[in-house]
């Protein structure tokens, strides 16, 4: 790789430093899009419910793409998940549905289904068309009214404002509900939102994702073993540290509104086993800025999409070692581009 840049952006400076430091000696100018929509053929639409606030993220693609997925945490709410097996029969996915709302945000699939189904997206089943539309849903009803969720409706209009523009970050979608460090109860944890990523390599091949971010745990700088965003201490104005609170022994808050979830997509040409492969080696980049992770009350989750348009044999070890890298970027991202709500400070309203 000498002579040729590897391109990083949508990271503060700690990260973004330590992830360019194992490509080259310097870091190319920052590409006009560093988000998800960066692999050629992805798009991305939020939808949200301000009055609560919650909502939804919807992720296209139209054209199709190889997906895996992998679980983690005690406490996930999923959809379709089984299908992206190896073993399975679907071999294309053209959406993946992001939501709050907990199990009943699972309803966001239905509208993005339809959105498709009307423009005869999906595979060749019988006579017909069937899109494929995998989804999964933070906890995030422990902020606002728990009465206002995202419906089919709100998938359908994710859906259709899906582009490929640059993808909006911060206190929308899905993670307009969002919170984290919860370990010491709400009374004492942060908002949190939606936060994207991407590289882009010399020889073409992109890595990116996104991710909602509503863990239990504290979000932190992997470069500098800092604290972006957590549970606050008692007088609010700095952090307890999650890490100090477990291991104090320290009696813990109830804390439920939980998990992490995330898309990590690639132009490469992965097969059903190497996605599902991707996904899981992603989600050493949630292990890394989070603590603690994949917790009882968590269910966290990652989705790999491989879109194939860059050819050639892949090198599993250089994509899912990016993924990681990237996976994390977003999630300090989530955390930095949030907006706080009453009684939930987010990273820009701590002095």
């Amino acid at each position: 790789m000498s002579g040729r840049t590897a391109t990083i952006s949508g990271a503060p400076e700690p990260i973004l430093t330590k992830v360019a430091q194992g490509f080259s000696p310097a870091i190319a100018q920052t590409p006009a899009n560093a988000t998800l929509t960066a692999v050629p053929g992805i798009k991305v639409g939020h939808h949200t419910l301000t009055e609560r606030p919650t909502g939804c993220t919807v992720v296209l693609i139209e054209s199709g793409a190889t997906a895996g997925v992998d679980v983690r945490g005690a406490a996930p709410a999923t959809r379709d998940t089984d299908l992206l097996s190896p073993s399975k029969m679907v071999q294309q996915v053209f959406g993946v549905a992001l939501s709050g709302g907990s199990l009943f945000g699972l309803s966001t699939v239905d509208g993005v289904l339809r959105h498709l189904e009307t423009k005869n997206i999906g595979i060749v089943y019988g006579n017909r068309r069937i899109p494929i539309v995998p989804g999964a849903s933070i906890f995030d009803l422990g902020v606002g009214d728990a009465s206002v969720r995202p419906t089919a409706d709100c998938g359908y209009r994710a859906a259709q404002a899906a582009s490929g523009a640059p993808v909006k970050e911060g206190s929308v979608g899905a993670g307009a509900g969002a919170t984290l460090g919860k370990i010491a109860g709400m009374a004492r944890a942060m908002k949190s939102g939606v936060g994207t990523a991407a590289i882009t390599m010399p020889d073409g091949l992109i890595v990116a994702a996104l991710v909602v971010v509503n863990p239990l745990g504290d979000v932190i700088d992997p470069a500098t073993g800092k604290i972006v965003a957590g549970v606050r201490n008692a007088s609010g104005s700095g952090f307890a540290d999650a890490r100090v609170v477990v291991r104090s022994g320290a009696p813990r808050g109830v804390a439920g509104d939980n998990s992490t979830i995330g898309v990590i997509a690639t132009n490469a040409k992965l097969t059903k086993a190497q996605a599902t492969y991707l996904a899981q080696m992603t989600d050493d980049g949630y292990a890394r800025a989070i603590w603690p992770i994949h917790t009882m009350v968590d269910g966290d989750t990652v989705f790999a999409i491989a879109t194939g348009s860059k050819p050639g044999e892949p090198d599993m070890i250089a994509i899912g070692s990016l993924a990681a890298d990237v996976m994390a970027t977003a999630v300090l991202r989530a955390a930095t581009q949030a907006t706080g709500l009453p009684n939930l400070p987010a990273v820009r309203d701590l002095k």
